[in-house]
């Protein structure tokens, strides 16, 4: 049975049903909707809602919980994250699994309100300091939504790192029917031998520590996340092709102007014009392979990379596509979205 949600409450609806226990976070729009939701919902199942002094006060909640071995998340809008790097740094230093969400809003600075995709540099070429990465998510809809943060907090433990969910001001506020999963029996979840919650005592100590003194330690353990790295591109990358067959233009997009850019995939055709869409749904890791393979075909003559910014995921794309074919670019940003007519225009007066 479908429900008529907004997306930010069945993220957080979805987060509950995958496990989550805990929430620690502060307010700004536009996510608001995910810490007001979790504040009651998180009661109903024995779960804890803090809501912390500051977004530096809640990712270090975070650390302290998920460290301890608890399913918990947080949830914020680009300067809340901007806030947060050094201890996400941290986490994925120390490989504890968490979730985070961040809906995207203009920028840079306090910006607007209104949606964006800005935050794409800061969010998979890891925008604290040092080597790292997470897992990112660019979600299209509110049914992706859920599907994917049902299921987070599962891939985030099994790999000890950070998921994000990469929204935007659209994806948060939209209402779409959506079909919600079972509720996960967090009591049979496995016991996790590495968390600081008290039962090795007497076995040796656990430490869940991201200083590391010495040079060749340091070094080794980056070498161990990249190798850890390269298995989670091998076996969890995500994209969808659409009418990609015999495209000749091939759009590209991620979260909700994907969607966007179907809409003026079929624009596109009734004109003649043999065009397709290609949509990472991993932002990291970023699906290479296949933009490289469709870079490959002889039907197609070039990309068009659609971003509500002002050119981030383009880079991945050209670097993906070895530049075998052109990539142009067309965005929008300070808040303002683009219509499927305004890139049928682009698209038609640059043919």
């Amino acid at each position: 049975m479908k429900e008529l949600m907004k997306g930010n409450e069945a993220i957080a609806e979805a987060a509950v049903r995958g496990g989550c226990r805990a929430f620690f976070g502060y307010p700004i729009t536009p996510q608001n909707e995910i810490p007001e939701y979790m504040s009651w919902r998180l009661f109903e199942v024995g779960g804890t809602f803090v809501q912390a002094e500051s977004e530096v006060a809640s990712i270090n909640m975070i650390y302290g919980a998920c460290g301890a071995g608890a399913r918990a998340m947080t949830s914020s809008s680009s300067p809340g994250i901007s806030l947060m790097q050094e201890g996400i740094s941290y986490i994925c230093c120390a490989e504890i699994p968490c979730v985070l969400v961040n809906m995207v809003r203009g920028g840079p600075g306090l910006g607007g309100i209104q949606p964006a995709q800005g935050d794409y540099f800061q969010a998979v070429k890891g925008g604290g300091h040092g080597d790292y990465h997470m897992i990112v998510f660019g979600p299209q809809g509110v049914q992706e939504c859920v599907d994917l943060m049902y299921n987070a907090f599962d891939l985030a433990e099994k790999y000890r790192i950070p998921v994000m969910m990469l929204g935007d001001g659209m994806l948060g506020q939209i209402m779409e029917p959506v079909e919600l999963p079972p509720m996960k029996d967090v009591s049979q979840l496995p016991k996790k031998a590495w968390a600081t919650d008290g039962t090795g005592v007497g076995k040796g100590r656990r430490i869940v520590n991201s200083l590391l003194i010495e040079p060749d330690k340091l070094e080794a353990h980056i070498k161990h996340l990249e190798e850890k790295y390269a298995e989670i591109a091998k076996n969890e990358t995500l994209y969808e092709e659409y009418m990609t067959d015999d495209a000749e233009i091939v759009l590209t997009a991620y979260g909700t102007v994907a969607r966007i850019g179907k809409s003026a995939v079929h624009m596109l055709r009734e004109k003649g014009i043999k065009a397709g869409l290609l949509r990472p749904i991993t932002l990291y890791p970023f699906p290479s392979d296949v933009f490289l393979k469709t870079a490959q075909k002889d039907s197609v003559k070039k990309f068009v990379c659609m971003e509500l910014s002002s050119g981030q995921m383009i880079e991945d794309v050209k670097l993906a596509t070895h530049m075998l074919k052109p990539v142009e670019f067309f965005g929008r940003n300070g808040g303002n979205v683009m219509t499927p007519e305004d890139i049928v225009d682009f698209i038609t007066k640059e043919a």
